[in-house]
């Protein structure tokens, strides 16, 4: 099947979101164009502007599915650790999405996928959350800070040294038994 054709079997949102997230992956936002994403999919120039409009359409679809990608991958965790090292794994296997996500300049702040997608992640968090610490609102951000620092750097390679060929996965789980311990409950002592 080509590509021409794929389009017009409404494959081509996914044909460009594809090709968008390898050039990402590759060479950074920056190098992003509809053009030559159409170009790379054989259509006219103007085939992925009629899914998303412009670069910044495109970029919200990124970030709207890795949210989704995210928040599916959360609810497989058990408790705060698993989360976080689901955060990191999610980080780890889409690097591309987790450049994107977390870059509002590149974003339209206002579209309602977005949005769902990103209060139904932060929704997890804060409900995982809960029993941790005496201020959940600060319970939430040193977790999400714990989680987003760690897979920020670990996607940098600023942990390769430290990490020494241990799994990267495990090694936050061990980092979240030393920092996160459930609060006491005043009335069990």
């Amino acid at each position: 099947m080509t590509t021409e054709r794929a389009y017009h079997h409404g494959d081509l949102r996914q044909a460009v979101l594809t090709a968008a997230l390898d050039v990402i992956a590759a060479e950074g936002p920056a190098a992003l164009s509809l053009r030559d994403l159409a170009r790379r999919a054989g259509v006219s120039h103007a085939a992925p502007a009629h899914h998303f409009k412009d670069r910044a359409g495109l970029l919200t679809a990124i970030a709207a599915e890795g949210y989704g990608f995210l928040s599916a991958a959360l609810d497989e965790a058990e408790d705060l650790r698993g989360l976080g090292v689901r955060y990191v794994h999610f980080a780890t296997t889409h690097p591309a999405h987790f450049q994107i996500m977390f870059r509002p300049e590149l974003l339209r702040p206002d579209d309602p996928e977005l949005l769902a997608a990103r209060e139904r992640t932060r929704s997890r968090l804060r409900t995982a959350v809960e029993g941790y610490g005496n201020d959940p609102i600060i319970g939430f951000m040193a977790a999400w800070s714990v989680a987003h620092g760690f897979a920020t750097l670990l996607l940098s390679h600023n942990l390769d040294g430290p990490l020494d060929g241990r799994d990267p996965e495990e090694t936050f789980r061990a980092l979240a038994d030393e920092m996160f311990q459930p609060a006491e409950n005043p009335a069990t002592g």
